[in-house]
């Protein structure tokens, strides 16, 4: 999240999906970590195979915090040279990506650091590296490894689209988008998602075997507010970050929006599934620096 993307998002009043005319459903939506605990650049939510929530930014930037519990947060790790997370995202193994923004790096953190337990500040390492890139934003990942990543440029309202291979060779996918967001690829990995924050759109790519995209085609669009972070169940329906309407929207994998979740705070910035049963959704919440927790009928595609 940077400062230009909030202040661009000012001039909405409303929220109204765009051509759906759906109730928004009250969910027994709780806090899971309170104000202040995560700075107001609060992001990337993340669940591990234990249950374990991630987030960046706890108590101050640059940093990941882990949240064992409800209310029960510790640091994992601080950030060098000035690198702040945005998105993360696990492999199939555990290994941990990091979207770093400031620094045009995909960090990561090896599984078999993750599991002692301590703060692995030193155990970071560069995955990829490309000074082409605005600020890799969000991440999504293949059930084979293949990173996506987006890379918003809020001052012109533009952004890029990049494939991340296992080896972290990197590769520009697309140039000249909207202000690229939320990504994720469906539970049997042969569609890409990705949305616009500024314009409102989410779109889906044909996806192969080797992370080549093709066959671009709009998903749904919106009237108002802003898309942000967003994560797929198993039925491959979309659970989308509606940044200023305070409202997590569901979108079925033809576009049809089948619900909205209204949240506690004002500005969802991302989502995560977790739980014991993959049916718990997180949320961050920037202007609160917290977490919110609802239940869910869909189980998260990584789950």
């Amino acid at each position: 999240m940077k400062a230009i993307y909030f202040s661009s998002l000012l001039f909405c009043t409303a929220f109204r999906a765009a051509a759906n005319d759906v109730a928004a459903i009250k969910y027994d939506t709780q806090d899971f970590v309170l104000d202040g605990v995560f700075t107001q650049g609060v992001e990337g939510p993340a669940v591990d195979k234990n249950g374990v929530l991630y987030a960046v930014n706890y108590q101050k930037q640059g940093t990941i915090g882990r949240v064992r519990a409800q209310n029960q947060v510790d640091p994992l790790l601080t950030l060098v040279n000035g690198s702040i997370g945005n998105g993360i995202r696990f492999d199939s193994a555990g290994n941990m990506f990091i979207a770093d923004y400031v620094n045009h790096n995909i960090l990561t953190v090896s599984a078999d650091a993750l599991k002692l337990g301590k703060d692995v500040s030193g155990l970071v390492r560069v995955f990829a590296q490309d000074s082409r890139m605005n600020q890799p934003n969000d991440i999504a990942i293949t059930d084979k490894g293949i990173l996506f990543a987006s890379d918003p440029n809020w001052a012109n309202s533009t952004g890029n689209l990049w494939r991340i291979a296992q080896d972290g060779q990197v590769t520009l996918l697309e140039a000249n988008m909207g202000t690229t967001n939320g990504i994720e690829v469906s539970p049997d990995n042969k569609t890409l998602y990705v949305n616009e924050s500024v314009q409102r759109k989410v779109w889906r790519y044909d996806l192969d075997e080797k992370g080549n995209i093709s066959n671009k085609q709009l998903l749904i669009s919106f009237a108002d507010f802003g898309l942000d972070g967003m994560r797929s169940d198993k039925q491959g329906n979309l659970y989308i970050a509606r940044y200023g309407a305070g409202q997590v929207a569901v979108v079925s994998p033809t576009g049809a929006l089948i619900k909205t979740i209204t949240l506690k705070g004002q500005y969802p910035t991302n989502v995560a599934f977790g739980g014991k049963d993959g049916r718990t959704l997180y949320v961050t919440m920037q202007k609160r620096g917290a977490i919110e927790m609802t239940r869910v009928n869909g189980v998260g595609r990584l789950f």
